[in-house]
């Protein structure tokens, strides 16, 4: 899983097991951390950890599967395949807080905005909240659903922690007390796969989907304000794969500029980002502006401090790019020295990063499938009501031949006596 985040004056890329964070205004050598090097798990926390069904423990690969930075910037986790949860801190140099162990492989994670918690939720459908401060503490469970949770956020006052699950069901529960639970968010057909309360307005909750869509809510009611289907505000697919691979193209990532003005929105295997701006008036709503136009597929989106996007792109020629809005729309930037220095920086470790194929998507296992088993049923149906058919035609015939033969048998006794 390739990700790229803003995090203060570094831009932080990961990809298979390791997380580069680079420098964007300064020629430093960038911090590199690597899973498949870090500190192993405890033998005293093994029996702790057993697979899902009992058995011996279950061997991880070291691959980054998740990762988080605070508001503020000074804080960043993540989390892998091996159930690693570490915690740094973002100043020069960067430096490794703790390493702590999660119950489950995690899917999702996110600071609290006081920078005190740290919230994963795990592919088992569970919240563990994280201490920052005692960097060594076990987490603490907060929360539950029936199904395997995929995004997690926070309101911008902590106050509710909002969930998101396979279910396609967005719960908004009370950070305190999570058995109490504010709305549920309904609407989507497949699972939620994203969420992000845009900066410009503290009530609205943005989610996207493995149906195509996205819906902007009022969270604390559960209302829905607004929806797009992002594949009808594409351009007609080119050919008939093209499309039958866009019906099933999930939004993978929303983010927003800082001054909540601008919204992103990426989806799996498409070579374009569709932007959304605010349009201010008696009641602000959220439009599609523009839809950019990638020489590859995405593989992550972000925003930094400037507003500017930075994407992170399936190629090793041309790993970033950045677009920064003017009275003319995004414009690509590409001779910002920024990017150079994080492009330069980067490809040193860009072949033995190769991220995974865009086509094998992480979202595709996620899909309901479904059954249509009423066509065979019909034809079994029909076959067997042929055998019983035939079963009681040849019973019929067979009775219907001993009933002659009996018959003539009688008239020849008759015969005989007379």
């Amino acid at each position: 899983m390739a990700t790229i985040s803003a995090c203060g004056e570094w831009i932080v890329s990961t990809c298979d097991t390791k997380l580069i964070s680079i420098h964007t205004k300064q020629d430093r050598e960038p911090f590199v951390f690597d899973c498949s090097a870090a500190e192993k798990k405890p033998k005293d926390t093994e029996s702790e950890n057993k697979s899902d069904d009992g058995g011996a423990e279950e061997t991880g690969n070291d691959m980054i599967l998740a990762v988080a930075v605070s508001s503020s910037g000074r804080l960043a986790a993540l989390t892998d395949d091996s159930k690693r949860l570490v915690l740094f801190r973002c100043d020069s140099p960067w430096q490794c807080i703790s390493t702590r162990w999660v119950v489950r492989r995690c899917t999702s994670l996110v600071f609290s905005h006081a920078e005190d918690q740290l919230l994963v939720a795990d592919k088992s459908g569970d919240v563990y909240s994280f201490s920052v401060g005692e960097s060594h503490r076990a987490g603490e469970l907060k929360l539950g659903h029936l199904s395997m949770l995929l995004a997690l956020t926070l309101s911008p006052d902590d106050r509710y922690v909002i969930s998101a699950d396979r279910d396609e069901k967005i719960r908004v529960s009370h950070l305190k007390s999570p058995y109490n639970i504010q709305a549920f968010c309904l609407a989507h057909r497949e699972f939620v796969s994203s969420l992000l309360i845009p900066a410009a307005h503290r009530e609205w909750l943005l989610s996207g989907s493995g149906d195509g869509t996205v819906i902007l809510w009022q969270y604390e009611s559960g209302r829905e304000l607004q929806s797009w289907d992002i594949r009808k505000l594409r351009e007609a697919p080119s050919s008939t794969q093209e499309g039958e691979e866009e019906k099933r193209s999930a939004v993978s990532r929303i983010t927003s500029s800082p001054d909540g003005h601008h919204v992103a929105v990426q989806c799996e295997r498409v070579a374009t980002v569709q932007m959304l701006s605010l349009e201010k008036g008696s009641e602000d709503r959220l439009t599609p502006s523009h839809q950019l136009t990638l020489p590859h597929c995405p593989l992550d989106i972000t925003f930094d401090p400037q507003g500017r996007l930075w994407v992170l792109l399936d190629s090793g020629d041309t790993p970033f790019l950045v677009y920064t809005h003017t009275q003319d729309g995004w414009q690509c930037d590409a001779e910002n020295a920024e990017l150079r220095r994080v492009t330069e920086a980067l490809k040193p470790y860009w072949e033995a990063l190769q991220p995974l194929a865009v086509a094998e998507s992480r979202f595709q296992h996620l899909y309901k499938v479904n059954f249509d088993n009423m066509e065979s049923y019909m034809e079994k149906k029909r076959l067997r009501l042929e055998q019983q058919k035939s079963h009681w035609g040849k019973k019929r015939t067979t009775g219907s031949g001993n009933e002659t033969a009996a018959t003539g048998k009688k008239r020849s006794k008759e015969n005989k006596v007379k």
